[in-house]
């Protein structure tokens, strides 16, 4: 082929070659694919593979169920009707207010409502031409956008990063502005509570008068640490806590929805731990169905318990009935079983708190036994324990695993500690309650003597006087009859208490007998006169208009001698509740200037005086009253001739 052949002229020693299909490697025709066996006989090199697809993922990353089933619009909250009743009607009458406080625990849908009031204010409908609505179309524009988490005019903000007086600031200067698309432009701020008090302050002024196109959502779990002036500006709504038993249906819904089998009693375990918590509970239900992926039952109880670390409600009921019964041994063989489990012991401690709170409702209240929400257990034999315990026991060992739980979590050793909580609660299985203590006491006569003691064997305040026994016609000597031929022992009547000496000796009968009047003749009333029989007091406007007939009554009943009760206008003396502050005011001044107090406050940085305790003092914190002794009780005038002398020092 000569060089000055034309380029356009083609060469008819050639075959013509087939058009190129698309661009080569610089551009112009790719070069051919040959149809047979290479010069060396090969087959023709493979294409190169694709980049490998992995056709088992899904086109969109996974999405909790927290978020996947996020409430859409009212009709989908959970728990929360009266929040529902009260926006449906706002919006209906069209009195939407400018600012809400939305307030609860985590998890109760704070955030969520406010998305949803987001899209009923600017919602605009499937035609464009709707207005403000409780029921959010979600298929508009406006609603998409919102969301997505992308409308210009739907800001969500976090309080905990944007708390400082400049951002406050920011936000003042937007909301100047109208809004970019939408009908109204809203703020919704999360965990507002985490503002600053300049933050705070800067924000009252526009909280209050906003400009009309501007909507503010706050959401708090610590309503507590928002000031007054920025509730006084918001409507505030409270979020209660899911109960268990619409939780219980809601997950078990869910649960269906994802196709996924569920046993009532692991539903009911995810329910508990939720403790309210819609997000908390799709969060156990979310571990829950992975935990169940790939095994025969879906989600059952027992892995659920053991995924929860919780006692099995058959351990829980043996430990409390080994505990009750005083057998130590049993208790810590099934502590020991429940620690092979996996048991928690601050759980294990929880779950008991929990489950005596169950028998002592179903001691208390036995209609609660047909309650259909009762699991199992607690149905057959929870009742059949509650039916043997009383209701001071089950306070007692309620006390005693509150205080318990608090040790465990403070202990270096968990499991140690709440042994020991139980041996605690088995060792006081075998002792008596007070109540029991005073009723044994009582029935078989060996009731101690007391001073001026009420008939339950309740003491009476010290410095009272003595009430003693005369026997005789009208103070209390048994009384006998004849019935039949056959004498019959009456009941004795009640023995008449020593006439009081002074306003004092008189409060202290009521102690034990009439509590309340006790407590009115205590801070209730001001002495004006007081004489043997007769009574002038000044009762506050407080104090109950038959104060004097309730006196006079039980005067008459306790002493057997008519009162004559006196209302007064004059001043009379401080209350006997007065006169006791006051003077554990003076003890507190006198014992904080003691030098050796000082030194003691002094060494010990922080400490102070919280008061000071005298045993000569009586319970009203007073000193004994100076009163002649009563003739049956004098002593002596002289000591007796054979009377050996006495130092003083060995005093």
């Amino acid at each position: 082929m000569s060089s000055d052949l034309s380029d356009d002229m083609p060469d008819a020693s050639l075959p013509e070659a087939p058009a190129p299909e698309g661009p080569g490697l610089f551009g112009d025709a790719p070069p051919p694919v040959p149809e047979g066996p290479g010069l060396f006989v090969e087959e023709p090199a493979a294409a190169a593979p694709a980049a490998p697809v992995m056709a088992e993922a899904p086109s969109t990353p996974y999405r909790v169920l927290a978020r996947k089933y996020r409430p859409q619009n009212f009709d989908e909250v959970v728990g929360q009707d009266a929040l529902v009743r009260t926006l449906r009607n706002a919006f209906a009458q069209n009195r939407v207010a400018h600012a809400f406080m939305l307030t609860g625990v985590r998890g109760v849908g704070k955030t969520t409502t406010a998305r949803i009031i987001a899209r009923a204010l600017n919602c605009v409908g499937p035609d464009g031409k709707g207005g403000p609505t409780a029921s959010p179309c979600g298929v508009c524009a406006e609603c998409q956008a919102i969301l997505a988490d992308r409308h210009p005019d739907v800001l969500e903000l976090d309080a905990a990063s944007n708390n400082g007086v400049d951002n406050i600031r920011e936000l003042r200067e937007a909301v100047r502005y109208r809004p970019a698309r939408a009908r109204f432009k809203v703020y919704i701020l999360d965990e507002v509570h985490m503002l600053s008090t300049a933050a705070f302050n800067a924000l009252l002024k526009t909280l209050e008068e906003p400009p009309p196109q501007v909507k503010f959502i706050f959401a708090t779990t610590e309503i507590r640490k928002v000031p007054a002036t920025i509730l006084s500006r918001c409507q505030r709504f409270d979020l209660r806590r899911v109960p268990q038993e619409q939780l219980r249906g809601y997950f078990t819904d869910i649960a269906g929805r994802e196709r996924i089998p569920a046993e009532e009693e692991a539903i009911a375990m995810i329910a508990r731990a939720a403790d309210g918590s819609v997000r908390d509970g799709l969060s156990l239900l979310d571990q829950a169905i992975a935990q169940a992926a790939g095994a025969e039952g879906g989600i059952q109880a027992s892995r659920v318990r053991d995924m929860l670390g919780l006692a099995d409600r058959s351990l829980l009921l043996d430990l409390l009935e080994g505990a009750f019964r005083g057998d130590i041994a049993a208790v810590l063989a099934t502590m020991d079983h429940g620690h092979e489990r996996g048991a928690d012991p601050g759980v294990v401690l929880a779950d008991l708190l929990e489950l005596t709170h169950t028998l002592t409702r179903l001691r208390a209240v036995p209609s609660l036994r047909q309650d259909p929400s009762l699991p199992e257990a607690e149905r057959v034999r929870g009742v059949a324990l509650a039916e043997k315990l009383s209701i001071p026991v089950l306070g007692r060992a309620w006390q005693v695993l509150l205080k318990g739980i608090s040790e465990v979590a403070d202990a270096p050793d968990r499991r140690a500690a709440a042994e020991m909580v139980l041996i605690r609660l088995a060792h006081l299985a075998d002792m008596p309650t007070p109540g029991d203590l005073v009723r044994r006491l009582t029935e078989s006569g060996a009731t101690p003597q007391m001073a001026a003691g009420p008939a339950d064997g309740a003491a009476a305040p010290r410095g009272a006087p003595a009430a003693s026994a005369h026997t005789g016609t009208h103070s209390g000597g048994a009384t006998r009859a004849v019935a039949n031929g056959a004498p019959v022992a009456m009941a004795e009547a009640p023995a008449l208490l020593p006439q009081p000496r002074a306003f004092r000796e008189l409060v202290a009968l009521a102690s034990g007998r009439q509590p309340m009047l006790h407590a009115h003749l205590l801070h209730s009333v001001h002495l004006v006169d007081f004489a043997p029989g007769r009574l002038e007091l000044r009762p506050i406007p407080e104090a109950p208009r038959d104060l004097a007939g309730q006196l006079t009554a039980f005067l008459q009943e306790a002493t057997g001698t008519r009162w004559t009760i006196t209302l007064s206008n004059a001043p009379g003396e401080p209350t006997l509740a007065e006169q006791g502050r006051h003077a554990a005011g003076e003890r507190l001044l006198i014992a904080q200037s003691h030098p050796m107090v000082q030194a003691i406050l002094l060494a010990f940085p922080g400490a102070k005086v919280e008061g000071v305790h005298d045993e000569s003092l009586d319970d009203y914190g007073l000193p004994a009253l100076d009163l002649p002794a009563d003739s049956d009780d004098m002593g002596p005038e002289f000591a007796p001739l054979d009377a050996e002398s006495v130092d003083l020092d060995d005093l």
